[in-house]
């Protein structure tokens, strides 16, 4: 059920709780924008209430409960407008970030070159018709690296009017400022125009485009990852939690020091130890796969917290260098 709710409302503001520890453990409930669409059994109105004014990805105490609250975005889709050299080196790279990458490019000699680079979507057609074909999010990032100038305005103007979650262009800083000159006269808010992350990219002094390329998706780490939301449930982990047969879901929901991982992060631990996704890696997640598959074996298993202490003397002797502390909360999912 709690898939099924993910799925219908992939669109809306989706903020999650659940009681980590307290009278009310394992406790879950889910709000779309504002709505309860799910809960575990009615009647803890404090929390509900609570809920409606989270905007952050946070752990909380009420009472003597100790509340995770989750905001969810979608996991992030990249829009690359152009096939050229730089757009196939950010396919590659973002392939290897796990991020979903559709790119347009109206020559098709380009567009098989982008399919061949892996990229999950090839649109062949005019930038702007295909561009009326993708709904943006805020979980949407753009980027513009098309052949030509005029191609670069026609996407621009397109993307602007979308919701998105970065928007970035390749071009000179001359030539930038003249496209925004002219795009103002036309019509487009200061507002608008000021999001436009152009010149693209970080400025590390790139200059293959397989440099450029690095630069663009440091920038979109950088805006992502400053977002105080969880990407949740990852293709991955949905994928594991649709096999039949027990198996537990491990979370974040509290971190401290130079912990490896931010909170809502989620690993999918099996009984026969094989697993999805990871919290750290090293002789500490090992312990909580362990402590898991324990759990697993049992006949009636509850949640646990389970406290990921790692020193720094104790992450030196482990080979974990980042230290830190994480609380890790596991649940049985049948």
């Amino acid at each position: 059920m709690f898939l099924e709710v993910l799925e219908k409302n992939k669109r809306k503001s989706i903020v999650t709780a659940v009681v980590a520890e307290g009278e009310h453990q394992g406790y879950r409930c889910i709000l779309a924008d504002g709505e309860v669409v799910y809960e575990d059994a009615p009647g803890f109105s404090e929390l509900i209430e609570r809920m409606r004014d989270i905007t952050e990805t946070c752990y909380q105490e009420i009472g003597t409960e100790r509340v995770f609250f989750e905001v969810l975005s979608q996991s992030p889709r990249l829009v690359i407008c152009g096939g050229g050299h730089v757009a196939l080196s950010i396919v590659r790279l973002a392939k290897l970030l796990h991020i979903r990458v559709t790119v347009i490019e109206d020559r098709p000699m380009f567009a098989n070159q982008a399919r061949q680079a892996q990229a999950d979507e090839v649109i062949c057609d005019s930038f702007e018709h295909a561009l009326e074909s993708i709904e943006g999010n805020p979980d949407t990032y753009f980027v513009i690296v098309t052949r030509g100038h005029r191609y670069d305005k026609v996407c621009l103007e397109a993307i602007l009017n979308k919701t998105y979650a970065y928007v970035g262009m390749m071009g000179s800083r001359s030539r930038v400022r003249l496209l925004k000159q002219t795009m103002a006269k036309e019509g487009f808010s200061e507002e608008q125009l000021l999001g436009l992350h152009a010149p693209i990219g970080l400025d590390i002094h790139s200059e293959t485009p397989e440099e450029i390329a690095v630069s663009i998706l440091g920038e979109i780490i950088s805006v992502k990852n400053a977002k105080k939301r969880s990407e949740g449930y990852s293709d991955e982990i949905l994928e594991g939690l649709m096999q039949l047969g027990r198996k537990a879901l491990a979370t974040i929901v509290m971190r401290k020091g130079s912990a490896p991982r931010q909170i809502g992060t989620k690993m999918l631990i099996f009984a026969d130890g094989t697993a999805k996704g990871t919290i750290g890696g090293g002789c500490a997640e090992a312990e909580l796969m362990r402590k898991a598959r324990a759990l697993l074996s049992e006949e009636a298993p509850k949640p646990a917290l389970i406290r990921v202490n790692m020193t720094n003397q104790d992450a030196e002797q482990e080979g974990m260098v980042c230290g830190g502390i994480q609380d890790v909360y596991v649940e049985i999912v049948e």
